[in-house]
């Protein structure tokens, strides 16, 4: 594996379970022509997969059939080895995640009763109960304090796709299914949530298949991802590396087609490149023990975190020493990214903040550093020159470089 392909099942413990699709076809009533026609599919266990392609193309109906919401019209679904198409549905659902678009939770029903719904119907006493949630509840990043009491109207959409994850979770299932489980919210809190579902592969090893419409989407998830043409035909079923540097097909060439140049940037994240040391500031810190301390440091800015950790700000040493004691002010813009954040997002993430970098936090938002653009940057003309782009995305991306300094 080379430092830019994302870790794989091979680093981590795997609880996942294998699906093997064998000859499974879907014929829809009154159709003429199958949706899913004759699918032959391996996915290896702790793996994830993203199915993608046009629409109509049948990675929907493939997914739900793996859980059997649709049945299919002919062949064999495996998990595990195990035959589930002779299973009872209801039965197979409570041991498969399963996660829409808009989170699908129960609106009259708090945060807690929403994910612990799988776990009462299996029969768990209700103390395990509330220990699993606010297990998952703080795996997804909400704190179960703060939110367990709350109804999904009260929260953005972002932390219900979350509360929609650790509802899937919940009851420990080996596979994952999410169809377009990102594709409602908003462009920053869509890259946060892919992120988290990073780190929840990471520490879980779960097999996840996910659906998307987006290639670079794709790229960044998957492990592997499977590119269908009509009729759930595999154009390609590779590595994102495979399929950037060998597209298999001309449908896969003119699929990825001018997103293959970003989605390149997708092979590298953040945790591959070298990051810069911060000194951090607590509010309510007495402004002149921090200003000794980046001076100690040689350092021109400072990260204000609150009382867990969290940033809030991030100040010159210079407007610092206009207070006497550090605000609890908190930016709205703040550069933010994962360690699994790719290049691109990164570099996004600096533009839209008009910084010269970007903070790194940890999956439990604790900082780690920062990422400053004059790397990413080097980083990206490489791989740009490698996949031999156009004269304006080298131009868009060499214009980004006299962007904001936070240096």
């Amino acid at each position: 594996m080379t430092t830019t392909e994302k870790n794989t099942a091979a680093d981590r413990e795997v609880t996942g379970a294998s699906i093997r699709l064998d000859g499974v076809e879907k014929l829809y009533k009154g159709q003429s022509e199958p949706a899913v026609a004759s699918l032959d599919l391996d996915i290896e266990a702790g793996h994830i997969v993203a199915f993608v392609g046009p629409s109509g193309c049948g990675k929907t109906t493939t997914l739900k059939m793996i859980n059997r919401l649709i049945e299919p019209t002919a062949g064999k679904i495996y998990i595990a080895d195990r035959d589930v198409t002779g299973v009872n549905p209801d039965k197979l659902r409570q041991q498969i995640g399963y996660v829409i678009q808009s989170g699908g939770l129960f609106p009259h029903w708090t945060v807690e009763r929403n994910v612990g719904a799988i776990p009462r119907l299996l029969g768990w006493d209700k103390q395990k109960i509330a220990e699993r949630t606010r297990e998952l509840l703080e795996l997804v990043g909400l704190d179960p304090d703060e939110f367990g009491k709350r109804l999904p109207k009260d929260m953005s959409g972002g932390q219900q796709q979350r509360v929609g994850v650790a509802r899937a979770l919940a009851a420990d299932p080996p596979v994952l299914l999410m169809d377009e489980p990102f594709s409602a919210v908003d462009p920053i809190t869509r890259v946060r949530l892919q992120d988290s579902l990073i780190d929840i592969h990471h520490k879980l090893g779960k097999t996840i298949v996910i659906v998307t419409h987006d290639f670079e989407e794709a790229t960044k998830l998957g492990d592997k991802v499977c590119i269908f043409s009509k009729g759930g035909h595999i154009e390609q079923y590779a590595t994102p590396a495979e399929i950037l540097a060998n597209p298999a097909t001309d449908f896969v060439k003119e699929f990825i087609g001018s997103g293959a140049t970003l989605a390149q940037l997708s092979l590298t994240r953040v945790r591959d490149v070298e990051l810069q040391p911060v000194v951090t500031a607590t509010v309510g810190e007495p402004s002149k023990d921090v200003i000794a301390r980046a001076k100690a440091a040689k350092d021109k800015w400072v990260v204000v975190v609150d009382r867990k950790g969290h940033p809030r700000a991030w100040p010159s040493v210079k407007e610092i020493g206009t207070v006497p004691e550090i605000s609890s002010y908190s930016d709205p813009r703040l550069p933010v990214v994962a360690p699994s954040s790719t290049l691109q997002d990164a570099l996004d993430a600096m533009l839209s903040a008009s910084q010269g970098g970007a903070l790194v936090v940890d999956g439990r938002n604790t900082v780690q550093g920062w990422l400053r653009m004059a790397d990413v940057t080097d980083i990206i003309r490489g791989q740009l020159d490698d996949a031999q782009p156009d004269e304006q995305g080298y131009t868009e991306f060499a214009e980004a470089e006299h962007g904001g300094d936070a240096s």
